[in-house]
């Protein structure tokens, strides 16, 4: 069977796993982070089970990216380096950051590195071998607006985080209400961001498995984000009422 063929059924089951995952979040919360119960399987340490389970993402689709024929053309190395920017801050400098202190339980470290092995695969595939974009892709609008819109959000993705970082700035502190930036609007901006970051890539890529992400993203996040919402006005009576939790004014 043709590697093409093979990657558009990759697709088709990673837009499976979005609608699975959507459907299954809105009635069960993940458990991890500050939602971790009993009841999922052994927990693993918090830091290096993240640094594990995201690093598919790094290793893996740089794997998949040098065994393709157009890995060293222009578009495919900027796109790689749009990539290996968000995933290797997200892999090795976030958990050590942000003081992980709620363990991983196993079920759900398994299927972090599950999803980010095939979702490395479809991308890294495409496009450095699958695709082929010509040099007058770079000025095309479609990955101007897209390689802008991935930065932008990484760099709000980035201030959300440190926000977070600055109110539990050490392992045992206790959460608090975030404010500034955009948690003056959202109560997830770091999901909102992220949510534009796979987004733009999308656009910048062109490509279905580049969609198939981003439909994959906001199926995770907007319900996770939900649960955050409802965590906060449970844990804080004095939670900014206003405040949404994914989308300004709207969720």
């Amino acid at each position: 069977m043709a590697e093409s063929t093979i990657h558009s059924w990759l697709i088709l089951l990673e837009v499976g796993v979005a609608g699975i995952t959507l459907i299954a979040l809105m009635f069960v919360v993940a458990p991890y982070g500050r939602h971790i119960r009993k009841g999922w399987g052994p927990s693993l340490p918090p830091t290096p089970s993240w640094i594990l389970m995201e690093l598919p993402a790094v290793a893996a689709f740089l794997f998949f990216y040098i065994t393709g024929h157009h890995s060293l053309e222009l578009i495919p190395l900027i796109l790689l380096g749009l990539w290996q920017m968000h995933y290797l801050h997200r892999t090795f400098i976030f958990p050590l950051r942000m003081h992980l202190s709620n363990g991983m339980p196993l079920s759900i470290f398994i299927a972090a590195i599950s999803f980010n092995t095939l979702n490395a695969y479809i991308n890294a595939r495409w496009i450095s071998h699958l695709s082929n974009y010509g040099t007058d892709w770079v000025t095309d609008y479609r990955f101007l607006i897209g390689c802008t819109l991935f930065v932008l959000a990484w760099v709000g993705n980035m201030h959300a985080d440190t926000v977070l970082r600055n109110l539990r700035n050490s392992p045992n502190a206790l959460y608090k209400i975030p404010y500034g930036g955009l948690y003056r609007w959202v109560s997830c901006p770091n999901y909102l961001c992220e949510i534009l970051e796979w987004i733009g890539w999308a656009i910048a890529s062109w490509s279905p498995a580049g969609l198939a992400f981003a439909i994959y993203t906001v199926a995770n996040l907007l319900p996770r984000s939900i649960s955050h919402q409802r965590w906060y006005h449970k844990q804080f009576a004095q939670y900014p009422k206003t405040r949404k939790a994914l989308i300004p004014y709207i969720l």
